[in-house]
């Protein structure tokens, strides 16, 4: 047991960090330096600096040395403004070698910062199961040993019960879990565990409910580390001026704004209070956008895409009694969920599930041509059960459903085994396959998508004495960077596209440059449009991973005074951005419009392409794709299923009467389309990496660095190996 000091937060800040070395034991409190925590923010910057600080190049992500990081950041955790519970995961993500960061809500991220931490660091591998204690209470760290239980929700009930009968309430406990599946793939999520008291099932009010950090696989480093559990005891702070801001009126008057605004605008149009984000699939769906992922990404819409989309869950499973945000004092409430009756695996009961969020409905949904939102709320229940990211699982699910629809397996290659569209038992066999690896291609499906490719051109090989392409299977195998994409069919977004591509520095995943939606309504009509995109939504959405805030009371609620702005870009919601500005100012102490505010989330995404150059190196800019798939149509069978928009777009590139492009031959018509898009596609990265001031192959240079400040913050062999790479 370790004791420690907390000070009363100032700015928003405990102004220490938490550092714990599982394996020997170590707890040491350390000072955060005023100038890294004034540089870095908080949040997703913070943690990657300390990531960075304590890698080599050669750090794997299953070294002891390669940390596992939980940041907040300094306006997370008060109540008085919509969605401040936002947590950061870091580390290197053993799914893409290179740094992995997922955001989560709850109240882990307020609570741990409520018990006197803007950071905790684990680091090192336990010898056996180990349960992390920070009882903010008592200021005192234990490290315990873990409840030996493998499934999410046994570990729940156990860690409940335990510390009730230590003596604390349910409000005052939050931990972070995973479970098996984590240890099983290399796409492990954490969960995070917070009490709800309105919520019930089966006849008991009251109930423990979970966000998830899903993506790049930081579960398995945590399982890895053999930490099982990661228990914050703490309460509110209390005061005249409880979160240490520096004008408290004004932070609680913007808090107050964005509330009228969420109240006002969310029931007339998105309607995230009862559908919650599963609302968006009819958007994605609509005929004209054609950008809802069916069968593997083939085709963007589907006649029964309704029997899935908010409204179905709205009007029969989800339970809409409560306030339904993650953190208090958040409007949107679009936490939604509902009961289901389990049909497989070891449970065979009713549960209380969290989401569908949109990713996971059109994931196990849309995806794999599965129109049952039944199906989706068990397969989403079974993965947070095992600690097992639904997008990842789902999309290499959904690549190996086209591998048999096309002839690359059959069950021959499987042992009988075989994955088809529209098998609901087929789908949740396979997850608990998978969480457990026990088939050879299940454990495969557990290393990520890439070894599924050759798994799959080895057998279709061995089978038919014939080579398989791997050309031609990465061109469905959606992922860029090894990451598997996240849930938008990007035909008709150029902009998107950038976003997977280079945007996204993790991989295919929508959190750095969500720009589908006001691509489609028309909002970046130029190439220098789309390329200035990518750098300012970038920076306002991490932006807000720094700060400790959710994105979605800004980007999914249009406040209406942004369309009276005049020489911007309304769509980016700037009369949100304002009082999201002064919550900031009046918490800081600054005088910042929010464009200087988030112009310094350069400073963390350039150190993120740094730390991926150092992986991948000269080549980092090669890893700035995606497979064909995600361009447009890859056979002539998916051109024809969107013959006339994409006869229309053949006869706009060559400058023809639709009339006499139809009567060419569809491969030559697709082979133009594929080219151009190509092409379009590689002057936005090009563009991309001037704006942001890269070299042309997507390093940034020295120059970029020392002016943004970063250079002075970075180690001398790294400056070195940026001279050697951005130079040659």
């Amino acid at each position: 047991m370790t004791s420690y000091t907390k000070s009363p937060l100032e700015h928003g800040y405990a102004n220490q960090f938490l550092q714990i070395e599982v394996g020997s034991g170590s707890i040491r409190i350390n000072p955060l330096d005023p100038a890294t925590r004034d540089f870095f923010i908080g949040g997703r910057g913070l943690g990657l600096y300390l990531l960075y600080r304590s890698l080599t190049p050669q750090t794997s992500a299953f070294d002891p040395e390669n940390p596992l990081i939980l940041s907040p950041g300094p306006l997370g955790g008060i109540p008085h403004f919509p969605g401040t519970s936002k947590c950061m995961a870091i580390s290197l993500s053993p799914l893409t070698r290179i740094p992995g960061v997922s955001n989560f809500g709850g109240h882990f991220g307020a609570y741990l910062k409520y018990a006197g931490f803007d950071a905790l660091e684990i680091i090192g591998k336990a010898e056996n199961p180990l349960m992390i204690v920070i009882d903010g209470f008592k200021n005192q760290i234990t490290l315990e040993p873990a409840p030996d239980v493998d499934q999410v929700f046994d570990l729940e009930k156990t860690i409940v019960d335990q510390f009730m009968n230590r003596g604390y309430g349910k409000k005052d406990i939050v931990f972070l879990t995973t479970g098996i599946g984590a240890a099983r793939t290399t796409y492990g999520c954490i969960n995070s565990h917070y009490y709800d008291p309105a919520k019930a099932v089966n006849g008991t009010r009251g109930i423990f409910r979970t966000k998830q950090a899903g993506r790049t696989g930081l579960g398995t480093v945590m399982r890895d580390k053999n930490v099982r559990a990661v228990v914050v005891l703490a309460d509110y702070p209390k005061g005249e001026n409880p979160y240490g801001a520096q004008d408290w009126e004004r932070v609680k008057k913007a808090g107050h704004k964005l509330h009228q605004v969420v109240k006002e605008v969310d029931p007339q149009s998105l309607q995230m209070y009862r559908k919650g984000s599963a609302g968006l699939i009819s958007f994605m769906n609509q005929e004209a956008f054609q950008s809802l992922p069916v069968k593997n990404y083939q085709l963007g819409s589907d006649p029964r895409a309704g029997q899935i989309c908010g409204s179905a869950y709205a009007e029969r499973l989800f339970v809409h009694q409560g306030m339904d945000g993650c953190f208090p004092g958040c409007n949107l409430r679009c936490t939604k969920g509902g009961p289901v009756t389990l049909t497989s695996g070891g449970h065979r009961e009713r549960v209380w599930v969290d989401g569908p969020e949109y990713e996971t409905a059109a994931a196990f949904g849309s995806n794999l041509s599965i129109w049952n939102p039944e199906f989706i709320m068990e397969a989403n229940w079974h993965c947070d059960n095992y600690g097992i990211d639904t997008i990842t699982v789902a999309v290499i699910m959904a690549f190996l459903m086209e591998s048999f629809q096309r002839g690359y397996l059959t069950k021959e290659d499987t042992g009988g085994f075989e994955l088809n569209w529209d098998d609901e038992k087929t789908a949740l066999d396979f997850i608990h396959q998978v969480a457990r690896g026990e088939t050879e291609l299940a454990a495969t499906a557990g290393r990520g998508m890439q070894e599924v490719v050759n798994w799959v051109a080895e057998k279709y090989t061995r089978r038919t004495g014939r080579p398989a392409s791997l050309e031609e299977l990465e061109q469905f195998a959606m992922q860029a960077k090894g990451l598997p994409f996240s849930l938008y069919r990007t035909h008709r977004s150029l902009s998107m596209q950038g976003s997977y591509a280079a945007a996204s520095d993790i991989g295919a995943h929508h959190a750095a440059a969500w720009l589908i939606k006001v691509d489609l309504l028309g909002a970046f009509p130029t190439l220098a449009d789309k390329a200035r995109a990518l750098i300012t939504y970038p920076r306002v959405r991490l932006g807000n991973d720094n700060l400790g805030l959710c994105k979605l009371p800004w980007v999914d609620v249009f406040n209406p005074e942004s369309k009276e702005r005049k020489n911007t870009d309304i769509y980016i919601n700037p009369a949100s951005q304002e009082i999201y500005a002064e919550l900031y100012n009046g918490m800081l102490g600054t005088e910042l419009t929010w464009e200087q505010i988030f112009e310094q989330t350069d400073r963390d995404i350039n150190l993120q392409r740094v730390m991926n150059m150092l992986v991948f190196e000269k080549a980092t800019g090669d890893y700035d794709w995606l497979p064909d798939r995600a361009i447009g149509p890859t056979d002539d069978e998916l051109y024809l299923a969107e013959k006339d928009f994409h006869d229309q777009e053949v006869a706009r590139l060559l400058g023809k009467p639709v009339a006499d492009v139809a009567a060419l031959d569809v491969s030559e018509k697709r082979e133009i389309l594929m080219r151009r898009r190509k092409e379009e596609l590689r002057k936005l990265i090009d563009t991309y990496y001037q704006e942001r001031g890269w070299t042309g192959k997507g390093i940034p240079t020295p120059e970029t660095l020392k002016r943004i400040g970063l250079w002075d913050f970075l180690k001398e062999e790294t400056r070195e190996k940026i001279g050697a790479v951005a130079g040659g």
